[in-house]
C-alpha cells in the first residue's frame, strides 16, 4: 500500500511540476476544407471530417455501363483526431494508370503513407486503380498532403484530358540479350539466364496457422526479371516486404523512377505478416538493376 501511495504522489508531483499531457487540438473542418480545396462532412457520431472528390472529370464505363460516381468512383480522405499525434487520416484516391505512380510520389512527398494499390472492377474503360493513403501527424500537412497528390492528377488530366494506355516510351527490342552476369554483380545474387532473359529470386520465411513454414518455393520471394537488351530493358517483379518496410522502398522505387502497379497481400494469418508489391521499370538494363539495390538497401535498413 505505501509503494502505491508513493508512485501515486510521484505521478501527482510530475503532473505539478511540467503540467498535464497536452491534448490533441480537435480538429478544424474549415481548414480542411480550405487547405484540400473540397467540401466535407462532420460525423459527429465517430468525430471524422470527410473530404470527397467525385472522378467526374472523365467519362468511365464498366462493362459497357456508364458508372456514376456515386457507385464507387469519388476519391476521399477522413479525418480524425489520434492519440499521440493531434490528427490521423486515411482514404482512397481513384486514378487512371497514367495517374498512379506520379499521384504516389506526390503522396510520399507529401507525408503520407500509401498502403495498398489494386482494380475493383473488370472490363472497365478506361481501367481505374485505387490507391489507399493514411498517416499521423498535424491535420494541416495531412490536409496539405492530400492536396498534393489531388493536384497532381488535375495536372495530368489538364496536360491530357484523355487516360493514356500507353507510356510512349522507346519501343521493345525484338530480340533479348540481356548480360546477366554484369546484372548479378550489381545485385549481388545468382540467377537464371534464359532467351537472352535473367531472373534474379531472393527469398524469406514467414510460418503458417498450421505452424508450416514457407519461403521462396512457396512464392514468400523478392523477384526481378529483366528483358530486353543492356541499352532498352525492361523490370518486373515483386518485393515481399513486412509492414515497417513498405514505405521505405516504396520511396526509394518511386525515387528511381520505378512504377508500382499493385501493393497487396497474398497470404492470410502468416507470421511475421507480409505485403506484396509489384513493380515495372524501362531503363537501361545496369541502372534498373541499381534502382532495385537501392531499394533492397532501404528494406535491409527498415529491418
Amino acid at each position: 500500500m505505501q509503494s502505491m501511495l508513493q508512485r501515486h504522489f510521484v505521478l501527482l508531483g510530475l503532473v505539478i511540476l511540467f503540467g498535464a499531457p497536452a491534448r490533441a487540438e480537435k480538429l478544424d473542418p474549415a481548414r480542411i476544407e480550405q487547405i484540400t480545396g473540397l467540401k466535407g462532412a462532420l460525423n459527429t457520431n465517430e468525430n471524422v471530417f470527410k473530404v470527397t472528390a467525385p472522378r467526374n472529370d472523365v467519362k468511365i464505363a464498366v462493362d459497357g455501363w456508364t458508372m456514376p460516381p456515386f457507385m464507387g468512383l469519388t476519391s476521399w480522405a477522413a479525418f480524425t483526431e489520434a492519440k499521440q499525434e493531434e490528427a490521423m487520416v486515411m482514404g482512397d484516391l481513384v486514378l487512371f494508370q497514367d495517374e498512379v505512380n506520379p499521384v504516389m510520389s506526390a503522396a510520399l512527398d507529401g507525408g503520407l503513407s500509401v498502403t495498398a494499390l489494386h482494380n475493383h472492377f473488370f472490363f472497365d474503360e478506361p481501367k481505374v486503380y485505387f490507391m489507399h493513403i493514411g498517416g499521423e501527424g498535424a491535420a494541416g500537412k495531412l490536409a496539405g498532403g492530400v492536396r498534393k497528390a489531388l493536384d497532381k492528377v488535375k495536372e495530368i488530366r489538364m496536360a491530357n484530358p484523355q487516360p493514356l494506355t500507353k507510356s510512349g516510351g522507346t519501343p521493345f527490342p525484338a530480340q533479348n540479350s540481356i548480360s546477366g552476369k554484369s546484372l548479378e554483380d550489381i545485385l549481388g545474387v545468382k540467377g537464371q539466364e534464359k532467351d537472352g532473359m535473367l531472373k534474379v529470386v531472393i527469398g524469406r520465411t514467414v510460418k503458417m496457422p498450421c505452424g508450416c513454414e514457407v519461403g521462396k518455393e512457396m512464392g514468400v520471394n523478392t523477384w526481378a526479371a529483366f528483358a530486353g537488351t543492356d541499352d532498352n530493358a525492361v523490370v518486373d517483379g515483386d518485393f515481399v516486404v513486412l509492414e515497417n518496410e513498405l514505405q521505405p522502398v516504396l520511396k526509394r522505387l518511386r525515387g528511381e523512377g520505378i512504377n508500382i502497379v499493385a501493393i497487396h497481400h497474398h497470404m492470410t494469418d502468416e507470421q511475421p505478416r507480409v505485403l506484396f508489391l509489384h513493380y515495372w521499370g524501362r531503363n537501361k538494363a545496369a541502372s534498373l538493376a541499381h534502382s532495385l539495390k537501392k531499394a533492397l538497401d532501404a528494406q535491409n535498413a527498415a529491418k
